[in-house]
């Protein structure tokens, strides 16, 4: 090595040694104040990218507020002292990032003290009454076997007319058989389910008999942890992440004896039906998606693949592959089944719930998997009262006149409001405030984004499979320049609504609405209302139906002639208030009678 070389590499070690110091120099501190003076506001160190009076002029078409010129300049020549620091958590140098189990100090509480019109949450014993068992004999025919409802699978199980290893066996053919029509399946739990079933036998023949759950084949949406099996939210970043615990809900459906027999697909961290093994369709129409983001469980439900399923919904994942795939979608109150070890996507709006093929079959699992976990801060005791005999006379039901007239209103949902007069209950007409109310979304998505702030920040949205507009990596994204005075002022207008559906529900019992109405499909989740979407009919479609933003690109398949669906209402409750809208629900599912026609090729 030349002796030049040797200088010049000396001398810049000694260059690199002084900068490393003077990077461990403390940052610089404000000027000592007099004693007794408070610190003010613009007195930190600068931190950050210097920014200019232009960047301010952008922003404001972000924000839509408009400042002055001078405003401008006294903005940019104070931001580094006064909000810069603020990103500190972010950008350093002293980071901080929340673990994945820490929820936001504050927390949404549905109700509202002192208001008529609601369910106050609680503890208490449970009052629920089941439909007497008929007596039906097990059919020959394994299909009629795997289309049944929870509500006659559970009596076949008790009287051991059918082992919990035999239909186990059933639902796990099925799944293997038609999944390479329905792209519902991202893990078969075969091992674990025959493990269950066999133990669920012993324990039946010994006279242990656990309840309604014990011995049922069910399928988890794939965002429920579950110990030593893959737990992969649809999205690529995590198709190989495998936990260590079961999440909550699945401890308690473990509990109650259920068999689980498959991780089932949802949209890529809860949007919509495509996930990273394709997209899931929906077994009435193969031609379009089921619908999500509880795509899985609503297309494994509709065709007979699971005994029931376990969904989730921050704002319309139960409603919508409910309707779609023509199955029964029980969304509970905010805060009625705990949420520990489930993926978040917003704290104050995710719930977990039961998607069946009917009504009854829905309050059984909510039954099962209701009241407070620690790992949930927003969890609450809660009772349930359900009488499948007692009848649905006298329940006032409350609709919006002017929706019942107009898309997404069917005849469908107008023949429902009509049944309900003729079942002895009595319609009301009710309104709402002309409001803004897809302005709430703000919340989702300020929530959203932060719930995966740590892949976006690292660029891992990039192997999303969906990258649309309309698709979260764009949302959170965009979402990074949403303004925190606007959640604030959301986040009152959230309370504003939820006083507007306390007075709703202090003049009748119920809701009837159209299921995909996006005004109360936002209000309720917002509110934290519960709702129950069952099958009321049928109707005729000339194209196929999509969750995404239209495409001149790709268009949707067309159909000449139209195409046969099912159709559903939806009910909405008062908080915490299931068993009402369980019982008007299940006095329609009778007077409707469709619930048994199932998809032709299943």
């Amino acid at each position: 090595m030349s002796n030049s070389r040797r200088q010049f590499l000396s001398r810049a070690s000694a260059a690199i040694m002084a900068a490393a110091a003077a990077c461990r120099k403390p940052a610089p501190q404000p000027a000592a104040l007099p004693p007794g003076a408070p610190p003010a506001f613009g007195t930190a160190p600068d931190v950050g990218p210097v920014v200019a009076p232009s960047t301010f002029a952008e922003a404001e078409k972000l924000v839509q507020f408009d400042l002055g010129a001078a405003e401008r300049e006294m903005a940019a020549g104070n931001w580094r002292k006064s909000m810069a620091p603020i990103y500190e958590r972010r950008t350093g140098p002293r980071k901080f990032g929340p673990p994945p189990s820490v929820a936001p100090a504050t927390r949404w509480d549905p109700a509202i003290p002192g208001l008529p019109g609601q369910q106050q949450p609680g503890p208490g014993s449970d009052r629920f009454i089941r439909t007497a068992s008929a007596q039906t004999p097990l059919p020959a025919n394994d299909q009629d076997i795997a289309f049944a409802p929870l509500s006659q699978l559970s009596r076949w199980v008790e009287t051991r007319q059918i082992t919990s290893e035999r239909l186990t066996r059933l639902y796990l053919e099925r799944l293997e058989r038609f999944d390479s029509k329905l792209h519902c399946v991202i893990t078969l739990t075969r091992d674990l389910a025959l493990s269950q079933a066999q133990q669920a036998d012993r324990e039946i023949a010994a006279g242990h008999y656990r309840g309604p759950l014990h011995g049922i084949p069910w399928g988890s949406k794939d965002l429920l942890d579950t110990a030593g099996i893959p737990t992969t939210y649809g999205a690529e970043p995590y198709r190989n992440r495998v936990p260590a615990q079961d999440a909550a809900v699945v401890k308690r459906l473990h509990d109650a004896g259920a068999v689980l027999v498959a991780k089932l697909s949802l949209g890529a961290l809860a949007l919509n039906d495509i996930w990273f093994g394709g997209q899931t369709m929906n077994p009435w129409l193969l031609e379009e998606g089921a619908s999500g983001s509880s795509a899985g469980p609503g297309a494994a439900t509709a065709a007979g693949l699971v005994g029931f399923s376990i969904g989730s919904e921050t704002g319309g994942s139960i409603v919508s592959p409910s309707m779609r795939c023509g199955v029964t979608g029980l969304r509970p109150t905010y805060g009625r089944v705990p949420r520990t070890g489930a993926m978040t996507l917003c704290w104050s709006l995710d719930k977990l719930g039961p998607m069946t093929r009917g009504v009854e079959d829905g309050l059984l699992v909510l039954q099962a998997i209701s009241g407070p976990d620690a790992g949930d801060v927003s969890s609450v005791p809660s009772r349930l009262d359900f009488d499948a005999t007692a009848a649905a006379a006298g329940l006032r039901v409350g609709y919006f006149p002017g929706w019942m007239k107009e898309s997404p209103a069917t005849d469908v949902d107008r023949a429902a409001l009509e049944t309900t007069r003729q079942l002895g209950m009595v319609p009301a007409e009710v309104s709402l405030p002309d409001w803004p109310y897809d302005s709430l979304s703000l919340i989702l998505f300020a929530e959203a984004a932060a719930a995966f702030e740590e892949l976006t920040l690292a660029g891992g949205l990039k192997e999303l499979k969906a990258q649309a507009p309309d698709a979260w990596p764009n949302l959170f994204r965009q979402a990074r320049f949403l303004s925190a005075v606007d959640f604030v002022q959301a986040d009152r207008f959230r309370r504003s609504v939820a006083q507007e559906m306390a007075r709703i529900f202090s003049q009748v019992d119920l809701l009837l609405v159209p299921s995909l109405r996006d005004e109360i499909l936002t209000i309720t989740n917002f509110t934290g209302h519960p709702s129950l979407t069952l099958r009321a009919g049928f109707v005729e479609v000339s194209e196929a139906r999509s969750d995404w933003a239209p495409d001149p690109a790709h268009p949707l398949p067309k159909f000449s002639p139209p195409r046969r669906v099912p159709h559903g209402v939806t009910l909405i409750g008062r908080l915490f208030d299931e068993g009402t809208i369980g019982r008007a629900g299940l006095a329609l599912e009778r007077a409707f009678n469709v619930a048994g026609q199932h998809p032709p090729g299943f």
